[in-house]
């Protein structure tokens, strides 16, 4: 879908990106991370060319990415970004249907795209789409961009660290709906975080990078599981991989189905991570786990936690 060929990028005498070969799979959602000036955003604004590369080649669909006009790979890929760029004189339907217009669809095609992406990103059509950016709070409004980068339906969605301004509520939030989108829609999607957990909770695959070099490639168990090197494991979290690898795996693969417990039931999509802070807060050595209708399925028991990650 997306390839880099020895691909680098300088900043006056700073290599933002140094000899990138870098495969991003189709309907895969990567997530680019790395420490501050590592060439994460600069890599991901490469590939809708809001940034030029320097040397080597950057190919989409096959092609050289050069060889498209800019307007037109632009409304092939989705781009949200943190401050989110809303136009405030417009409604939540007229910033949503921008490249639409720009793409001269009908305006009922249009009403109708508003309208099923404000419910697929759960704001109440009737009451949200005549509103103004200004009525709306931030998590809303980051919807509301979210919702206008995928209103052409692209091939690809581009994210540049989207909800790092939100409060971690409504980030939480968003980070279910966007992963929810990715599950329902088989998109490719490629965002850019500097938040670890955000980028193992997300992606099928993370790429992490160093001084605009790929520090490692893999799957969120491999990054933890198998680092490649000591830069890794401490960006990651040393004393946190057990931790984090908790968070990778849900209540369903460990419990004990047929056995009973007492006390607040666990829902069976729970990872484990979130089941260790129900066993320490409530101070139990087993708990029910209920599946999506609240019916009894078995127990989790606090040992279980403990064994070791396959």
């Amino acid at each position: 879908m997306i390839e880099f060929q020895q691909v680098s990028k300088t900043f006056d005498n700073w290599k933002a990106v140094d000899d990138l070969n870098l495969r991003l799979n189709a309907g895969d959602f990567t997530v680019l991370i790395g420490p501050s000036g590592s060439g994460k955003s600069t890599t991901l604004k490469m590939i809708n060319r809001l940034v030029e590369h320097d040397s080597g080649r950057i190919l989409f669909a096959g092609k050289e990415i050069r060889s498209f006009k800019e307007e037109d790979i632009r409304r092939r890929m989705g781009y949200a970004i943190q401050s989110i760029g809303l136009f405030p004189h417009w409604t939540v339907e007229q910033n949503i249907a921008t490249v639409p217009a720009l793409l001269k669809w009908p305006k009922a095609r249009v009403a109708e795209r508003v309208t099923e992406l404000l419910t697929l990103l759960n704001l109440e059509p009737a009451r949200y789409r005549q509103r103004y950016p200004h009525q709306l709070s931030g998590g809303q409004q980051q919807r509301v961009g979210v919702a206008r980068a995928l209103a052409a339906d692209p091939e690809v969605l581009l994210m540049d660290e989207p909800f790092g301004a939100l409060d971690p509520v409504t980030r939480s939030a968003l980070q279910a709906e966007i992963a929810r989108i990715h599950k329902a829609s088989g998109k490719t999607i490629v965002l850019v975080t500097h938040d670890i957990d955000e980028a193992l909770l997300l992606a099928d695959r993370i790429v992490l990078l160093d001084k605009g070099r790929i520090a490692q490639v893999g799957t969120p168990f491999e990054i933890l599981a198998h680092p490649a090197s000591d830069f890794v494991t401490e960006f990651v979290g040393r004393s946190e991989v057990g931790i984090k690898l908790l968070g990778l795996d849900t209540v369903g693969a460990r419990v004990r189905k047929g056995q009973s417990a007492t006390g607040e039931p666990l829902p069976i999509s729970a990872t484990l991570r979130e089941a260790l802070s129900a066993f320490v807060a409530r101070r139990a050595s087993s708990l029910p786990v209920v599946d999506a209708q609240g019916q009894p399925v078995g127990a989790l028991h606090f040992a279980d936690l403990l064994d070791e990650q396959a």
